[in-house]
């Protein structure tokens, strides 16, 4: 009926994720390295231990996903603080599986990857859609935030596996997947790959990659590492994630289009 159309459409939000852009593509990998090295600042290097950053990390990210949930369109600083925040999380419940409960790296990786896989088909049958452009409804972005945690917790358990397990080394394991992200690239510019599923798969990749960089840049030289130590690089990477946010929160070079983004909105409440 035209008058349930019209409700469905009013309750439609501005688009709450950023445009695909490159700056996007750059603050992801910074974000994913933070996650790493951020966790391993705050256990080690400031003493907060593995069950106290746990604590501290699992109340800023409820409070931060809770202000998101709030808001009624995208807002860069807010939405990268959830992610960076998110990306620390995943770092924590990997470690918390593998150092305190004895969790196998292979065996977390596979339960991630399930848990993964049942969020998207979950996601899929709900909405009819994976695209980040839809998500302008809260079940829409909650089904985006519980996908984004999985693919955090999975890559870092997937880098730590390829890294250190397998004993590829840290450096080797971020060319691996920068590669695996090369040839997705390649796959979607030159093969017309799905967009979807060239983003969730660079999403992904970016993770374990990001880690793999955070690994390689703080640890020791005798553990393959460069040893600049998680204090360091946290720092130095979290100054250029602020300093880009504040580029984009200026510019609003990452907002959708807005001709665009209506227009789309109008078929995600045809949907």
């Amino acid at each position: 009926m035209p008058e349930s159309h019209s409700m469905t459409t009013t309750r439609m939000l501005a688009s709450k994720v950023p445009e695909v852009t490159l700056y996007f593509w750059i603050i992801k990998i910074l974000g994913t390295t933070v996650g790493e090295t951020a966790a391993d600042a705050l256990n080690m290097d400031l003493g907060f231990g593995l069950t106290g950053t746990t604590v501290v990390v699992g109340i800023m990210l409820v409070a931060a996903l809770l202000y998101q949930f709030t808001l009624r369109r995208y807002v860069p600083w807010a939405y990268w603080l959830v992610v960076i925040l998110i990306s620390v999380a995943g770092t924590l419940i990997t470690d918390n599986l593998t150092d305190k409960f004895g969790v196998p790296l292979a065996t977390s990786t596979g339960f991630f990857t399930a848990g993964l896989i049942l969020t998207f088909a979950t996601w899929y049958i709900s909405e009819g859609t994976l695209s980040i452009h839809s998500i302008r409804t809260r079940r829409r972005e909650g089904f985006y935030w519980l996908a984004i945690l999985f693919t955090f917790a999975l890559g870092t358990a997937a880098g730590d596996l390829v890294a250190e397990q397998i004993e590829l080394g840290y450096l080797t394991s971020a060319l691996i997947f920068a590669a695996i992200i090369a040839l997705v690239t390649a796959a979607y510019y030159g093969l017309r790959l799905n967009a979807v599923l060239a983003f969730w798969i660079a999403y992904i990749v970016t993770r374990p990659l990001g880690a793999s960089i955070g690994d390689y840049l703080t640890q020791d030289k005798t553990a393959g590492g460069l040893g600049l130590g998680s204090t360091i690089v946290t720092t130095v990477f979290v100054i250029a994630i602020v300093g880009s946010v504040a580029y984009l929160s200026i510019t609003k070079a990452d907002v959708l289009d807005t001709a665009a983004d209506n227009s789309n909105a109008e078929d995600a409440a045809r949907a």
